[in-house]
């Protein structure tokens, strides 16, 4: 019998390519890169500014190199010369010098470096290794805390995006850009202005007055709508909001941090029917009320408006949030209700005011990238029921009654006030000749790129709705305005000093 050949009946095992994980894994490093960049730093004296925006000392995988950085960084932070004498001399202070291998480790930098020509694409690879060093450390760590059954999953995700939120934030660099592209720009957007009615350049709020001082909310402003509880900031941004959407059929994005989404579209269903919101939760209408339902529905149904009710939002999430929002419905406008319900998980800070910080900041940030006017709501501190003085300028707001951060002043491009008089008992004031009863002061208090003012609005407060002061009211609430303006102010003030400064309402006022 012939004998068979195993080796035609049988397969041989494809030969397995050795990888990484057979050899054991080494952190990303360019230590090539590293000596090169050290050795350009100490040859030419303009080195430093190419480098010092992409590098920091934890950039370099080498401790040699890093000590050898760190004493670059203090010759320039000095403005002394860099080159190997002055750098070993540094070194020699700062006693790292034999950590840094010696003085014949820092002379070999140099003789290794033949030219400085590719300096800054060097930097970007050596910038480019410790990023992935560092998201690596992240995400071991992040895995290590995910086996943790103490652990609370939501407190690990905002954690590990506000980890890679501030790694990123590190390596976004914006290039210097010459003017003439700039003016090219800013010239189109003024051509598009004048070709507005009213010379409207930004976002409508639909309040005429508030328009002609703002040219319409601009693109990458933050702007701030604060108030003391009560006066009526949800209402108005709501208001606001069913304009936009509306009127204008402007997509808007709404983050209620305070409100669930049916509670926050059963105060627009009051707002564009007219329908008191008792009623329209208890769903006691009677058939009028139904009649008006049915025909003003309509108006909303379709409208370019996306709420978000997620609670303790964090800066992080919403950033993540509105990059799709406006990437898959072209959102053009956010509103946010309100700031210090916001958090910023995933950092470390010393207090509240720190964090409130971070979170203005990165809102005003947010508004920049994506080029997207930002609204968000804030609360005023207490300092506003107890200020003296009389008539209508006594407990008007104030950029210091600004609550719990004073870079929220400071970021803001815009900051508005909402002051109800009427609220506090005043219910005329003689300057202007003017009844107060039902109507908001809405206080432009800073403008980055414009003048500051003061308008007026109605404020209807049993539909929870501001609208334009010449709007037509029908005649049985100007009756009422009328008959409740003859009312004896000092019968207000006395009611007012029984209620709780943080949350009690007058007569039917909604406390939002």
């Amino acid at each position: 019998m012939p004998v068979s050949n195993t080796r035609n009946n049988k397969k041989e095992p494809t030969p397995r390519k050795v990888g990484a994980n057979d050899m054991g894994k080494l952190p990303p490093q360019a230590l090539d890169m590293e000596e090169s960049v050290l050795g350009a730093l100490m040859l030419d004296k303009e080195a430093f500014t190419t480098v010092s925006d992409l590098l920091r000392p934890d950039s370099f995988y080498k401790d040699q190199h890093r000590f050898i950085y760190e004493a670059v960084q203090s010759l320039a932070a000095k403005d002394q010369p860099i080159d190997m004498l002055s750098v070993t001399e540094r070194l020699r202070q700062l006693g790292t010098l034999e950590q840094a291998g010696g003085v014949a480790f820092v002379s070999e930098l140099t003789r290794k470096v033949a030219s400085t020509a590719h300096l800054y694409y060097h930097a970007q690879v050596v910038a480019q290794k410790a990023t992935a060093r560092d998201l690596i450390s992240m995400a071991a760590d992040i895995e290590e805390k995910g086996y943790d059954e103490t652990q609370d999953v939501e407190d690990l995700m905002q954690e590990a995006e506000g980890r890679i939120f501030t790694i990123a934030q590190r390596t976004q660099k914006r290039d210097v850009t010459q003017i003439d592209p700039v003016i090219s720009e800013a010239f189109a957007r003024m051509r598009k202005a004048s070709q507005h009615d009213g010379k409207i350049s930004g976002i409508p709020s639909g309040f005429h007055a508030l328009d002609r001082i703002t040219s319409g909310w601009q693109k990458s402003d933050l702007i701030i709508i604060a108030a003391r509880p009560a006066m009526g900031k949800t209402a108005f941004v709501l208001s606001m909001a069913k304009n936009i959407a509306v009127n204008y059929h402007i997509p808007v994005a709404m983050f209620s941090l305070e409100m669930s989404n049916i509670q926050l579209v059963n105060r627009l269903i009051m707002n564009v029917c007219e329908i008191q919101g008792d009623n329209i939760r208890n769903g006691n209408l009677s058939r009028d009320e139904w009649n008006q339902l049915d025909h003003k529905i309509g108006e909303l149904t379709g409208a370019p408006i996306y709420v978000d009710d997620t609670p303790a939002l964090s800066v992080f999430e919403l950033r993540s949030k509105a990059r799709k929002l406006v990437r898959e419905h072209g959102v053009q406008i956010i509103i946010i209700d309100y700031l210090q319900l916001m958090n910023a998980n995933g950092i470390n800070f010393g207090s509240r005011e720190q964090e409130v910080s971070i979170i203005s900041r990165n809102l005003k940030a947010l508004a920049k990238e994506l080029d997207i006017p930002i609204i968000a709501l804030s609360q005023l501190n207490r300092s506003v029921e107890t200020r003296g003085g009389s008539g209508i300028a006594g407990k008007k707001p104030q950029l210091s009654d600004l609550r719990e951060s004073g870079a929220i002043e400071q970021d803001a491009d815009i900051v508005c006030f909402i002051h109800r008089p009427d609220y506090y008992g005043i219910t005329n004031d003689d300057k202007l000749n003017k009844n107060l009863v039902g109507l908001g002061q809405i206080i432009v208090a800073k403008h980055r790129n414009g003048a500051t003012d003061e308008i007026w609005l109605r404020f209807r407060s049993k539909y929870a709705k501001f609208q334009n002061e010449d709007d037509a009211l029908p005649d049985t609430e100007m009756v009422e305005t009328a008959f409740t303006s003859k009312m004896n102010s000092r019968a207000h003030s006395a009611a007012q000093e029984e209620m709780s400064p943080e949350g009690a309402t007058l007569n039917n006022d909604v406390p939002f």
